[in-house]
């Protein structure tokens, strides 16, 4: 029964919190004086990066939020911080704005006395968006669960596990028994196993973390940001290459078994293969989560598109479904990327018989 309850009130705080959402945006852009809402603005709004975290908006359009810090670097000043509400609804401060279109919209950029954009002069974006507080707020997590964990053993020993080691013990088991030894074999598994680990968990936790959007720091599209996955992927492609030993290279600029003259064909293709792996690997990944932002939202929208309450069941319903269907992808798409990362990893280790 207490599972039951726990599990519906997830529902209804993920359903609420994406609809009072979508609702303030509505606001919004009515205090604006535009009578269609805009669903694509709003829906690319929410899976982009952003200098505030957007919590809801009064009924006179003013927008609640919370401003993140901007660091910023030039030669000329060095370095500059500040609140992004300095540059919110178009605000110049110390320079520089908040690019609102073209090419560098939603870049912090510079201008010069004229207003205008200072290409040649660009600083240097350090500052703490949206997706670097989700990925800072789901690394603090996992360490926290994994330090509890840790001074759990500690005190208990290897025993019966018990409360968060009830929880953990069966997932970082199934990658160890389902992903890392039956690719890696029991001889290799452990010296990569703590990549694998914190692959899988940083994953899953961002997954989750994305589902929930409101209060900060969840809500962030964090694996929905392309420069994250590609990110993860060089690290799989780094401890691959790294990895790699004499057959693994000789397979790459050596074929057996190929004629000699047919190497000039094949040494680009494996090498064009190299790389294509962990190519699939940040696509897969950004594009999946990303497209059920992309959905969720859009059901959400049909409210507002239609201007008409009537269709809210129907539209609550298949968000429901979605969401349902969003919690196994977020684990889904931990388990791939993990499953493939160690398969690429296999392919560089693996002896020659």
């Amino acid at each position: 029964m207490k599972t039951r309850f726990i599990i519906g009130y997830f529902f209804f705080f993920l359903l609420t919190g994406t609809t009072v959402s979508a609702f303030g945006k509505e606001v919004e852009e009515k205090a604006e004086g535009k009578v269609k809402f805009n669903a694509s603005t709003y829906i690319l709004e929410h899976i982009a990066d952003s200098h505030e975290w957007h919590i809801f908006t009064k009924k006179n359009g003013e927008s609640v939020a919370i401003y993140l810090p901007v660091i910023l670097f030039r030669k000329e000043t060095g370095i500059d911080l500040f609140s992004s509400k300095q540059l919110s609804h178009g605000k110049i401060f110390k320079g520089y704005k908040l690019e609102e279109e073209g090419e560098l919209k939603g870049k912090i950029v510079s201008v010069n006395a004229e207003g205008a954009v200072d290409e040649e002069n660009l600083p240097l974006d350090l500052s703490m968006t949206k997706t670097v507080m989700g990925m800072l707020s789901a690394a603090i997590i996992g360490l926290l669960l994994f330090l509890s964990l840790a001074r759990s053993y500690k005190k208990t020993g290897i025993s019966h596990p018990k409360g968060i080691q009830s929880f953990l013990e069966p997932i970082i088991l199934f990658v160890r028994d389902d992903i890392a030894i039956p690719n890696l074999g029991h001889h290799k598994y452990e010296k990569y196993m703590p990549y694998l680990l914190t692959a899988f968990f940083f994953i899953l936790i961002n997954n989750l973390m994305g589902l929930i959007p409101f209060p900060p720091p969840f809500g962030a599209n964090v694996t929905g940001n392309i420069a994250i996955t590609f990110t993860l992927a060089c690290c799989t492609f780094l401890i691959t290459q790294f990895s790699g030993n004499k057959s693994y290279w000789r397979h790459i600029f050596a074929t057996p078994g190929v004629p000699i003259w047919l190497l000039p064909v094949m040494i680009p293709v494996e090498i064009i293969g190299m790389f294509s792996k962990p190519f699939a690997l940040m696509i897969r990944l950004f594009a999946n989560i990303t497209a059920g932002h992309i959905i969720v939202l859009s059901l959400i929208c049909l409210i507002f598109i239609f201007d008409s309450l009537a269709l809210a069941p129907v539209s609550v319903f298949f968000v429901i479904f979605m969401d349902c269907l969003e919690l196994l992808v977020a684990f889904l798409q931990a388990y791939i990327f993990t499953l493939l990362s160690a398969l690429f990893i296999s392919l560089a280790v693996q002896e020659h018989h």
